[in-house]
């Protein structure tokens, strides 16, 4: 099978620990687009926190492609233009932060080149402003100021707390929202059926491409559903064991690593 789309996770894939990419990395991912080979970014961050990492693998030169807020907004980043995207209803992020507080939970969502918070910022909003580069802006009047469409909410607390929640949430909103753990410290709320492979569905689309066609790769529970959903699924070496259960190829190389390297060498630019 000749593979014509490489996508990608950002945190524990692309970057190693230290949330950089490395220069065996980004020769790889480079040496791909150079040869013609279509390469997207799927990540849980905003398209804000996505931008410095697509910009360094040279994304607006070969006319690759940013999936951001795990599925809920496409860019093509050569062009800047937003080719799809799917926002929460208005009255959700009220909904959801009156949970967040009965649950005793932090909750964020994100406004243009900041974080908001309508709960008093903890460490793991802090680990969230840390990756994605934006600062975080407490509002106390987080239920009235969130008055426009926003592409997720983030719950955020201890891991615990955050898996006891997430099968009582997501029966909550059942028919409203999609909820589910990125990290086991975060617990995502996206527009309801939207994922990564959702997202993908759509790019493959307007691509032509098919998905036999494409390989995703990626570490962390929001990953599960593009490997499953791919031509061809590699969970890295160090990737959650759920979304090792469900890869067709699991890396030898951790992203310290390199090992996205590991992958393109493997399927796409052997001999």
């Amino acid at each position: 099978m000749k593979y014509r789309l490489l996508v990608l996770d950002i945190d524990g894939t692309v970057t190693n620990t230290e949330k950089k990419v490395t220069p065996r990395t980004k020769a790889a991912i480079k040496k791909l687009q150079e040869q013609g080979t279509l390469v997207a970014i799927a990540s849980g961050r905003p398209t804000r926190g996505i931008a410095p990492v697509a910009d360094e693998l040279e994304f607006d030169k070969y006319g690759s492609y940013v999936l951001a807020f795990n599925g809920a907004r496409i860019v093509n980043w050569k062009t800047k233009e937003c080719i799809y995207s799917k926002t929460l209803a208005l009255g959700m992020p009220r909904k959801l932060y009156r949970s967040a507080v009965r649950h005793e939970v932090g909750i964020i969502t994100y406004e243009e080149e900041q974080i908001i918070a309508g709960t008093t910022p903890d460490i793991y909003m802090e680990t969230e402003s840390r990756i994605t580069g934006l600062p975080i802006c407490y509002r106390q009047d987080f239920p009235n100021y969130v008055n426009f469409p926003v592409n997720k909410c983030l719950l955020t607390g201890e891991p615990d707390e955050l898996e006891r929640i997430e099968p009582l949430l997501a029966e909550e909103y059942l028919h409203e929202a999609q909820i589910f753990r990125s990290e086991p410290f975060f617990l995502e709320a996206t527009p309801k059926n939207v994922d990564k492979a959702y997202c993908l569905e759509k790019l493959l689309k307007l691509l032509g491409i098919s998905r036999e066609e494409m390989v995703c790769c990626g570490d962390g529970y929001n990953d599960i559903s593009m490997i499953q959903f791919a031509g061809l699924g590699a969970a890295m070496a160090n990737a959650q064991e759920k979304v090792k259960d469900v890869a067709d190829y699991i890396t030898v190389r951790s992203n310290d690593e390199d090992g996205v390297e590991e992958v393109i060498e493997k399927f796409f630019l052997k001999e």
